[in-house]
């Protein structure tokens, strides 16, 4: 049997990553198995324990690369935006192309049920938290306020609202309610010119 070189290698763990990390926010974290994984990669499952101690280290490495993903997605939305930073960011966040987008959409709300319900000693618990302290921090950077305790303040409760908003949005998609989730959340958080 032929032994694969280390740039395979290297593409063969990317590859699970990435396809970890799109089944991760589609499915839950107990949504996919090791083998459900490595098939999607075009792998064998035998080889997971090549590139990972276990599905704990996989789930935490996937995780932080769609949270990578998305913060680089808000930074292009960021910097294609030609208005107020703010209003940019909640109309992308609340559209029906990002509520419908569960494998490429925000990693916070599609895995937060699962990472709740982790052990609090699991690294993506951790990796998990970084990411939101990342977007509440990209949430105060567009924030007007001088005052940091109020930018803190105000970027706890938009994020909540987001965050809300897209969960029951995509629970609920297909019905009239869903559209209705997202535009009373951009409403309440850029007003009526939404």
């Amino acid at each position: 049997m032929a032994r694969v070189s280390k740039q395979q290698m290297a593409r063969n763990r990317e590859e699970i990553i990435q396809v970890s990390s799109q089944l991760f926010r589609e499915r839950g974290l107990n949504g996919v198995s090791v083998n459900d994984l490595m098939a999607a990669a075009g792998l064998t499952h035998g080889g997971f324990y090549g590139h990972f101690s276990s599905k704990d280290e996989l789930a935490a490495i996937a995780s932080r690369k769609a949270l990578d993903d998305s913060a680089s997605r808000w930074q292009e939305i960021r910097h294609q935006s030609q208005h107020d930073d703010f209003r940019t960011l909640v109309e992308a966040y609340l559209s029906p192309t990002h509520r419908d987008a569960a494998k490429d959409g925000c990693p916070i709300t599609a895995l937060a049920s699962d990472v709740a319900r982790e052990e609090e000693d699991k690294p993506v618990r951790d990796v998990y938290r970084d990411g939101v302290m990342a977007m509440l921090e990209r949430l105060e950077s567009v924030s007007d306020s001088q005052d940091a305790e109020q930018r803190r303040q105000h970027a706890l409760v938009q994020l909540s609202l987001l965050l809300g908003a897209l969960t029951l949005a995509r629970a609920t998609a297909g019905d009239a309610l869903s559209d209705a989730f997202l535009v009373s959340a951009k409403k309440a958080l850029v007003g009526d010119a939404v």
